[in-house]
């Protein structure tokens, strides 16, 4: 198995070159007293180093052993509740949470690039985390004061664990058929019953309790309303007491995520609490989704990661045949790295790792401008923002990551497809993330309809005009030339669907994909300018590599946004004219 090693030099390099981390951080009171350079930086490098020397090791070990279910028992493997313990102790849990509760107050910025470390260590242990921090976020913007008291300390501290309960067998992406039922008390409180499936730590040993966000249905109401459940009773003070009618039914036995418990949930009048008003519990639980959903295309993020630096040491490492231009090795073979088809594959991968890092740093950055920005008109444009860029970094970046981790597989070969080498693990691990948190076909569809055209593209022009502004001080004028004019075609392409979305119905739909990704791969072009524009202040080396990606990327990888718009022009005609019979 390869080790994984945090990009630590990359990740300084994007959070505060490209994107001006302390400076943000200077003009917004509330992150400037927790947070500077110099905390940033032994953040990171105390994140590369658990996620190192412990997350990451047990990582294979996980895969191949599994969580098991013994008499209604969920158990993970071995090593994982003492690495939990360990990563729970150090306060990661609660690194972005609210300081009045316990959490360490840190911006989204950093927390995004601590993610990336934990998903390249291992996508499923630091699942277990991002659902408790999830469930924390939505608790402290929706609940009560009395709820997030009794509840946001623990969790922050990773004492207890969160889960999202959403799904159901006759209710997945359409939530409205779900059947779990919530029951008022007389003292304020709920009794919730039905059952939930595909639920993501649900439960598990590494927590002494569990805190179930639960969608379910009040009497004679066909509204949503969310209701906060913990698998054990607890007091007001915080003190644990007897089992609250929450049980496992069973897990689910996946092709990839083996070590994370993904559990059938059952709910037999647990008491619960409501979260939010009745009948609006879809509004509070995507506080949560859209924070898992940017949490998962850092799933994305962090395979491709650990699919470049494996599928980078294997090719200077294997040898096999001679370079193109003769044999550099007397009489023998040439590391495979000498061949144009496996630069094109890590390049591939290289470039769109890189470009998808400045991604998730940038919508890191305009969650703390909206969350934290004193001026209400700067609030509501990053709020904006983060719409826009949301669906995009779950997507993009997790469509984006299997691709480099299949890529990565290929570098390997027929060793790519043995277990030993830990390649194989990542294509099956990362799979799910295309599929969970919202289908991407989803996440498109709310890209387009809600965040671009929704607004009749105000939004969108807004975002570029600012990216255009920013490029026009950038040296390479060709290459700025390049993504303005694919800028220019996305915008000529949405003002097509725009025009077209009353009359032709199924438009959104069936063009949704091909634009998210178009403006992707176009992002990313804007993405390859800036980094290469601040590596020039960097070594010499650092500064070299950074252009020849650049380059690659506006030469290689940029020009996909053609074929795109080109099959968003050609209408919704070709997609739905074909009856379905005749499938």
């Amino acid at each position: 198995m390869y080790p994984y090693e945090a990009p630590l030099k990359d990740m300084q390099f994007v959070l505060e070159n490209v994107f001006g981390a302390s400076a943000v951080w200077s003009q917004l009171p509330a992150l400037s007293e927790h947070i500077d350079t110099d905390t940033a930086a032994a953040i990171l490098e105390e994140a590369a180093r658990i996620n190192q020397e412990l997350v990451h090791p047990i990582n294979r070990s996980g895969d191949e052993e599994g969580v098991k279910f013994t008499d209604g028992k969920v158990t993970t493997p071995a090593g994982y509740k003492e690495v939990y313990q360990q990563f729970a102790e150090g306060g990661w849990v609660g690194l972005c949470g609210e300081p009045d509760f316990g959490g360490m107050g840190m911006p989204k910025m950093l927390g995004v690039l601590v993610d990336e470390m934990g998903y390249g260590a291992n996508n499923a242990f630091t699942l277990y985390n991002s659902l408790t921090a999830g469930a924390a976020l939505c608790i402290n913007a929706h609940a009560s004061e009395e709820l997030k008291a009794q509840f946001l300390p623990q969790l922050y501290s990773g004492q207890w664990a969160g889960a999202m309960d959403m799904t159901e067998p006759q209710a997945g992406s359409d939530l409205r058929n779900i059947r779990t039922r919530a029951e008022p008390c007389d003292d304020g409180s709920y009794l919730i019953s039905g059952s939930k499936i595909f639920i993501t730590g649900g439960d598990h040993d590494l927590a002494e309790n569990i805190i179930h966000l639960v969608l379910a249905k009040l009497p004679g109401s066909n509204g949503i309303s969310l209701f906060l459940v913990p698998k054990m009773q607890v007091s007001e003070d915080g003190v644990l007491g007897e089992p609250n009618g929450v049980t496992a039914g069973s897990i689910e036995h996946k092709m990839g995520l083996k070590a994370s418990a993904t559990c059938v949930m059952n709910f037999d009048n647990a008491k619960g609490y409501l979260i939010g008003k009745p009948n609006r519990g879809l509004v509070c639980m995507f506080t949560m989704m859209n924070y898992e959903r940017l949490a998962i295309g850092i799933q994305g993020l962090g395979t491709s990661q650990a699919a470049s630096q494996m599928a980078v040491q294997y090719a200077k490492e294997r040898l096999q045949g001679q370079a193109a231009s003769g044999a550099r090795t007397e009489g023998g073979s040439d590391p495979i790295i000498v061949h144009g088809d496996v630069r094109r594959m890590l390049l591939n991968i290289k470039s769109l790792t890189e470009a998808g890092r400045a991604l998730a740093v940038h919508t890191g950055m305009q969650l703390d401008l909206a969350k934290y920005a004193e001026d209400p008109d700067t609030q509501s444009k990053a709020a904006r923002y983060v719409g826009l860029l949301t669906p995009v970094a779950k997507a993009f970046l997790t469509d984006r990551g299997l691709d480099a981790a299949i890529l990565a597989q290929q570098v390997f070969g027929g060793h790519g497809y043995i277990r030993e080498t830990g390649v194989e693990q990542l294509v099956r691990d990362t799979r799910i993330a295309q599929i969970y948190e919202g289908t991407n076909g989803i996440q498109a569809i709310d890209f387009l309809a809600r965040k671009v055209v929704g607004d009749n593209l105000v939004t969108l022009k807004q975002f570029i005009d600012e990216l255009k502004s920013e490029m026009a001080n950038f040296a390479d004028d060709k290459a700025v030339a390049e993504v303005t004019l694919r800028f220019e075609r996305l915008l000529e392409c949405a003002e097509m669907i725009n025009a077209d979305k009353l009359s032709k119905p199924a438009l959104l739909n069936a063009c949704a994909v091909e634009f998210l990704d178009a403006f992707g791969y176009t992002l990313y072009g804007y993405y390859w300018l800036a980094i290469a524009h601040k590596a020039a202040e960097m070594d010499e080396e650092f500064a070299s590599a950074k252009s020849y990606l650049c380059s690659f990327y506006i030469q290689r990888m940029l020009p996909k946004a053609d074929a795109l718009l080109a099959q968003i022009l050609s209408g919704d005609a070709p997609v739905m004219d074909m009856p379905a019979d005749l499938f």
